[in-house]
């Protein structure tokens, strides 16, 4: 493979193998998107990604990472998509929705507004989990979802990625990483629950499994649905782990999902994470090969000859650019130059190139 070729997805075809990841602006209003989103956005189509996910958008309000996520919990929020999606595609690409729900790490500061929680009284709200075990040493507890919540929750789900099809997006990632709720469930360290959904692997991947089979409910067959997942907490043992995230995938083929995004760390707020350039590769590489899917690399990839080796060494068969698309929006035409490949370039920029 080479990361200019194509790659299909069902009905779609991605241009290239290049795909800007889904990263927090923390600019909306409400939960609805705004210029800052559209110019941000489409400016990573221009550029000339096959594929740009917007940020991790809440399918409810108590869902919300901050105050100033966007989300799709409504109909005023998906009519303010609908112009973004429309640009993003006119440029090419593909517009993606990566749906979210944070979880007992909902109701935090934006990154320029401090550290941790919201203070109390200054529009926080009440977070949920699978147990009511806080995030961190002054963090407030969550409460623990009961049968009826942890359905509401399903519900929301279905309820955005219906939304999101209105909206205009042709791709759905569903957010079970980085310590959020769908994580939470999954790693023992954060459920301690001993009903249907905690307890044994399959208990606690259940949640999970239900969310994909209600995306797939509203969200058509001939469109893509993706899966992060955080492959390890990055803990020696009792955690969640790269193989629990290989039987995970097994799992999900068969309900719809066609690739797995694969980071990792995001559930204790203390791990110690070897970070490195591509530290992340070889569990998108392990899951592809032993699950049998489509994986997508993501994690301090820099370069283009990096991304490239990524792809060519059947390691993933995406690399997502996250902190890299925001130092340049034009990665992938750069990187394309370097590599002697060709993007086209808009009309109105032709004389450039």
């Amino acid at each position: 493979m080479n990361l200019f070729d194509p790659f299909p997805q069902r009905s779609l075809t991605l241009r290239n193998r290049l795909v800007v990841s889904p990263m927090c602006e923390y600019s909306a209003t409400d939960g609805v998107p705004n210029d800052w989103h559209m110019v941000h956005l489409g400016s990573r189509a221009v550029g000339g990604a096959a594929l740009v996910i917007a940020e991790a958008s809440a399918v409810s309000a108590q869902g919300r990472i901050s105050p100033q996520d966007t989300g799709l919990w409504n109909q005023t929020q998906l009519q303010a998509w609908q112009p973004i999606t429309r640009f993003i595609k006119a440029q090419g690409a593909i517009a993606g929705m990566q749906l979210a729900h944070a979880g007992r790490k909902a109701s935090t500061l934006r990154p320029w507004d401090g550290h941790g929680p919201v203070p109390a009284g200054q529009d926080d709200w009440r977070t949920v989990a699978p147990s009511a075990l806080p995030f961190d040493a002054g963090w407030p507890a969550p409460q623990a979802l009961n049968e009826a919540g942890i359905q509401a929750v399903i519900a929301d789900f279905r309820a955005a990625a219906h939304r999101a099809l209105a909206a205009g997006f042709e791709l759905i990632e569903v957010h079970a990483a980085h310590g959020y709720l769908l994580h939470q469930f999954l790693s023992p360290l954060s459920n301690r629950r001993d009903d249907r959904y905690g307890g044994s692997f399959e208990n606690r991947t259940r949640l999970v499994r239900e969310v994909i089979v209600a995306v797939r409910e509203v969200w058509p067959a001939e469109l893509p649905l993706w899966l992060r997942l955080s492959a390890t907490d990055w803990v020696a043992e009792g955690g969640w782990d790269i193989g629990q995230s290989v039987e995970l995938a097994r799992q999900v083929k068969p309900l719809g999902v066609d690739l797995i995004d694969v980071s990792s760390g995001g559930l204790l707020p203390h791990a110690k994470i070897p970070l490195g350039p591509g530290y992340q590769v070889p569990f998108a590489a392990q899951i592809r090969r032993e699950a049998g899917i489509a994986t997508g690399a993501v994690g301090l990839i820099t370069g283009a000859e990096q991304a490239a080796q990524i792809v060519a060494n059947d390691d993933a068969d995406v690399v997502l650019i996250a902190r890299e698309s925001l130092r340049d929006p034009y990665f992938p035409r750069r990187a394309a130059q370097l590599l002697g490949a060709k993007i086209d370039a808009p009309a109105q920029y032709q004389r450039a190139w």
